[in-house]
Order: C-alpha cells, then sequence, then structure tokens
C-alpha cells in the first residue's frame, strides 16, 4: 500500500499492514489499520515500518496523534476474506473463542480487528484478522 501519513517536514510514510480494530464499529482505512474500544471512544493505530524508531519517527503534524511503542504480545488469531461486517466478525470472535476454549487458553482482552486492504478491494480478495491477546508461553 503507498498511501502516505503526512508528518512535519512533509516527510511521507508509506502505509503499512494490518490495520486492526477492537470493537465492533467499522470505519475507512489504508492497510493496516487496528481499532479497539475502549469506554465510548475508539484507539485506532497503525503500524509503523520496522526501519524507523521512536526517535526516528515523523512527528505527527496532528496533536490529537500520539506515538506510543507498544511490545511484543502473544496473541491467537483467525484470518478470514470476505467483508468485515458486525455478523462476520461475530462469528469469526466466538469460532476463535471457541478453538481458545478447546485449549485451555483465556483471552486477556477483548478482540482486536485487523484489516489489511482498502475499501475497493474485491471481497473475496480481502484478508482481515480475529485477534486476541493470551498470556504469554510457559516455555
Amino acid at each position: 500500500m503507498t498511501a502516505p501519513v503526512t508528518q512535519e517536514g512533509n516527510e511521507k510514510i508509506a502505509m503499512t499492514a494490518p490495520v486492526t480494530q477492537e470493537g465492533n464499529e467499522k470505519i475507512a482505512m489504508t492497510a493496516p489499520v487496528t481499532q479497539q474500544a475502549d469506554a465510548d471512544t475508539w484507539r485506532v493505530r497503525f503500524v509503523m515500518p520496522s526501519e524507523y524508531t521512536m526517535e526516528t519517527l515523523p512527528k505527527p503534524n496532528n496533536p490529537a496523534v500520539k506515538l506510543k511503542e507498544v511490545a511484543a504480545k502473544r496473541h491467537a488469531v483467525i484470518r478470514f476474506s470476505g467483508m468485515a461486517g458486525d455478523d462476520s466478525l461475530k462469528r469469526h470472535t466466538k469460532e476463535l473463542r471457541d478453538f481458545l476454549g478447546a485449549r485451555n487458553l483465556a483471552p486477556l482482552l477483548p478482540p482486536t480487528y485487523a484489516f489489511y486492504n482498502p475499501p475497493w478491494t474485491l471481497p473475496f480478495l480481502r484478508r482481515n484478522e480475529v485477534m486476541v491477546e493470551i498470556a504469554p508461553s510457559a516455555e
């Protein structure tokens, strides 16, 4: 995906995938974007390219945009194609929870939804994911 995000100084960073979302509200997006419900608000996250560090990322030109480093975590994920409407997200979330339950694994947080494609992508070519954080491996 080449849709840029503009920062101060007009430096541009190409969009990366995935985009994730938590909760069940849909937004228009480029890939990757994540969303997570937090009370009455949504957290939207963009994954930055790996060649950047917190020190080298351009400063956002919008004061509402905050940069935050997120530590690595363990997730269980189910990937699916098609439109990611409420019914599809609920069905795949249930399928993932059933999978975890059968293995005595419990989600630590509500699900995050990840979307990889721009809105004009044909449904059968879309990549979507439901992911839940689980406890680190005991190994």
